[in-house]
């Protein structure tokens, strides 16, 4: 089975666009997931004007602007939709003063309050479990989520968040999978801090072969689904040394275990 693959660019935040969009295509992508955030190529205040440039740009190479990474401001879905994005990608994060239970009351109240702005503009938002005090891991996420139209309001599955919340693939996809608008593909495992004060351990982000849960395990189960989503490669690395040799190794191993071919 063939997917879709597309590699987040926050890593390459300096880059001008047209050298991004030429770079990602020589590292045999589909696509961008591309972050509309503050200091970055394409800022919010601009989405409108410049993401449209940026989704043709890309399509004159073969590429595909998949996702955006940015706020639920109503000029994002309206720059989502000139772009041909479907995919919104955000977090949820709880407040510490007023507790979690009604930080996600709060937030489901948010989500709800979306939905309208999905269906004018034809974008899903996801949201993608992160390790902290938020929506850690994916039976959170999928609280959240009930009572939410899945065809507004998706999940992000992130193997690496998810392998530091403890998970087994497995029963992380099957609580998920019929929430699941795309999946994050990257690796993770926590090390004893240094310091040795506050977090004692912390993620430490990795190559595949080292972290805490291989991504056999997940391609196993989203196959046995029929999962036909977008992929995506955060391309995050606690140690960016050698960035691209980093991405261009994963991806080879990713595209083994997804689409069958041989490394």
């Amino acid at each position: 089975m063939s997917h879709q693959w597309s590699v987040f660019t926050k890593p390459w935040k300096e880059m001008p666009l047209e050298a991004l969009a030429d770079y990602v295509a020589s590292l045999g992508f589909d696509g961008i997931e591309l972050p509309v955030r503050p200091g970055f190529q394409i800022e919010p205040d601009r989405a409108e004007r410049e993401m449209p440039l940026f989704a043709r740009m890309l399509s004159a190479r073969g590429l595909k602007l998949m996702s955006v990474a940015s706020n639920t401001s109503e000029q994002i879905f309206a720059a989502c939709q000139a772009s041909g994005v479907r995919i919104l990608r955000i977090m949820i994060k709880a407040d510490p003063s007023i507790g979690w239970m009604r930080s996600m009351e709060d937030w489901r109240r948010r989500l709800d309050a979306l939905q309208p702005l999905c269906e004018r503009y034809g974008v899903t938002v996801g949201i993608q479990q992160h390790y902290g005090f938020g929506i850690y891991n994916t039976m959170e996420m999928r609280w959240l989520l009930e009572g939410l139209d899945s065809r507004y309001i998706g999940a992000i599955w992130d193997a690496a968040h998810s392998a530091l919340s403890g998970e087994i693939p497995e029963q992380a996809i099957d609580i998920i999978f019929d929430k699941l608008v795309m999946v994050n593909l990257k690796t993770a495992y926590y090390a004893r801090s240094a310091s040795g004060e506050g977090d004692r351990f912390l993620p430490v982000f990795c190559t595949e072969p080292y972290g805490a849960r291989p991504w056999a395990e997940a391609a196993a189960a989203l196959q046995r689904r029929d999962y036909r989503g977008p992929i995506c490669m955060p391309a995050e690395y606690t140690d960016e040394t050698n960035l691209e040799a980093k991405i261009r190794s994963d991806f080879k191993i990713a595209k083994a275990l997804f689409d069958c071919v041989s490394i």
